[in-house]
């Protein structure tokens, strides 16, 4: 945040006296806060988070400890950051500690009254996750479209052996996200709504990935409420305009099939998809999902599931082309246990354990979502002797646990084969608090089943099929592994590499 930015935030908080005698009682109420930094007037810890507030947060923690409290403006901000401590929030105080903080960026056109991911547990939030683990998450559902995803995957292996004929290196990211999103549009609207390198996928990258970092910047706006209606850091705009060009979609989409329904013989044809039992909702008068929820809760999927796939299959292969040696294994393990000229399924997943070690490691290393979606505090919490008050923000700095020295050898390192030890049983499903990239609890992502099929089933394709090498020579040991913070953690500078068909498949 800039400092004329920082001058207006501090001169109106400074003229609203209510807000900076709120945060000095509830100072002197809860006496048992976690430790944390001395608060500066006014602005509290705002200065310490940075631009990569997980790493920020990470380093704090080595002086205050694993729960730690920080004053960020008027928000008095919980964070835990070791495994015991997780599942201190995330499983023995699960239901006092699952509401959301709601950041201004997610409040852009309502979008948050709608949200699976930011609705507080509520009828309205159970319906919708029932909605999504009926009819897309479930085992059955996902055994059911297995074709669907084998297509996709096919789609993107012949757009990479297009580049492969020439010698063109692709956008690793970018094409993983084109198969991620016609995956999801073919299992919501029956139909495809992007083509690979076509604009409208860089568009809608652009717009997804746009969302995802101006909900993830620290915003005086959250911190500061009396700020809100002047968006002093223009975050709330950026976000409306990504915003409003995924809902446009969405309006296209839904307009589309009620003006099917509307013209087609009584029963009129279903698709059985995701939109049609969604609009079977909004059109019975006794249901409370109306337009403006569909339109939240797609793009809750849309972006949480493209975002999260694209992202770790582009830090998988990023990091397998910078440890050769580690790439080197996983393409022999798929040459051993695929016949030659078939291609992997997803039920010869179970055959390959190197791959998925390759997985859970870049799962470890790059977690998608570095410190989950914030919670907030239903009621009073205490935690080992210490209070978390009603209303808090409560983080969970999942950054900070994969790479705790006490828990992980060389926690910085790309090791695979520490998840192959017989002592290793740690899995990524919610139940080891050492490893949730996925988070944990009631409000545990509902996508997980569906992104770990894809995410082994497309590493497994384009490494069984293809050879790769960085783009313009670089060596591995020169390549930039740097990443951005938003709510996900992207690759810096995204991965572009040259594949080079083989003959092993």
């Amino acid at each position: 945040m800039n400092f004329f930015t920082l001058v207006i935030g501090l001169l109106l908080v400074l003229w609203s006296q209510r807000a900076w005698i709120s945060v000095l009682i509830l100072g002197m109420r809860h006496k048992r806060l976690p430790p944390g930094p001395v608060p500066l007037p006014i602005v509290g810890s705002l200065f310490k988070l940075g631009n990569k507030p997980n790493e920020s947060l990470a380093r704090l923690a080595k002086t205050y400890g694993p729960l730690m409290t920080l004053k960020l403006g008027c928000v008095t901000t919980v964070v835990a950051s070791s495994a015991t401590m997780a599942k201190e929030v995330l499983q023995t105080h699960d239901q006092a500690l699952s509401g959301r903080f709601v950041v201004d960026a997610v409040r852009v056109l309502n979008h948050h009254q709608g949200s699976m991911i930011f609705l507080p547990p509520s009828s309205q939030w159970r319906n919708l996750r029932k909605l999504c683990n009926n009819h897309i998450f479930n085992a059955q559902i996902l055994d059911a479209n297995k074709s669907i995803r084998r297509q996709k995957v096919r789609e993107l292996l012949a757009h990479v052996r297009e580049s492969a004929q020439v010698g063109r290196a692709i956008d690793i990211g970018q094409a993983a996200f084109t198969t991620a999103l016609n995956l999801l549009s073919n299992t919501i609207f029956s139909v495809d709504v992007v083509r690979p390198d076509s604009e409208t996928t860089q568009e809608f990258k652009a717009a997804v990935w746009g969302m995802m970092e101006e909900a993830g910047k620290p915003n005086l706006s959250d911190y500061f409420p009396v700020l809100r209606p002047l968006d002093p850091q223009g975050i709330k705009r950026r976000a409306t305009i990504y915003t409003r060009r995924l809902y446009k979609l969405f309006d296209e989409m839904i307009d589309q099939r009620l003006y099917s329904r509307a013209s087609l013989p009584s029963p009129p044809t279903r698709n059985n998809d995701l939109l049609d039992v969604l609009l079977d909702h909004f059109l019975d008068s006794t249901s409370e999902i109306g337009r403006p929820a569909i339109k939240s809760l797609l793009g809750d999927i849309f972006v949480a599931g493209t975002d999260t796939i694209s992202t770790t299959i582009e830090w998988a292969m990023a990091e397998l082309l910078h440890n050769p040696d580690s790439m080197t294994k996983v393409q022999w393990e798929l040459q051993e246990n695929v016949g030659k000229g078939k291609p992997a399924e997803e039920t010869d997943i179970a055959r390959f354990p190197y791959l998925k070690a390759v997985v859970k490691e870049t799962l470890r290393l790059h977690p998608p979502v570095p410190l989950l979606i914030p919670h907030r505090a239903e009621s009073e919490v205490e935690i080992c002797g210490f209070t978390v008050p009603k209303d808090a923000q409560v983080l969970v700095n999942l950054w900070a646990i994969v790479r705790d020295p006490s828990i992980w050898t060389n926690p910085d390192s790309f090791v695979p084969d520490r998840f192959l030890q017989e002592s290793s049983g740690i899995d990524v499903r919610g139940q080891d608090f050492e490893l949730i990239p996925f988070g944990a609890g009631r409000r545990i992502c509902p996508g997980m089943p569906l992104a770990l099929r894809m995410l082994h089933l497309i590493l497994a394709s384009l490494l069984q099929s293809f050879d790769w090498k960085i783009e313009d020579g670089l060596s591995p040991k020169d390549m930039d592994m740097t990443d951005k913070f938003g709510i996900t953690l992207q690759k810096a500078l995204p991965l572009r590499a040259i594949p080079i068909e083989t003959r092993r498949s």
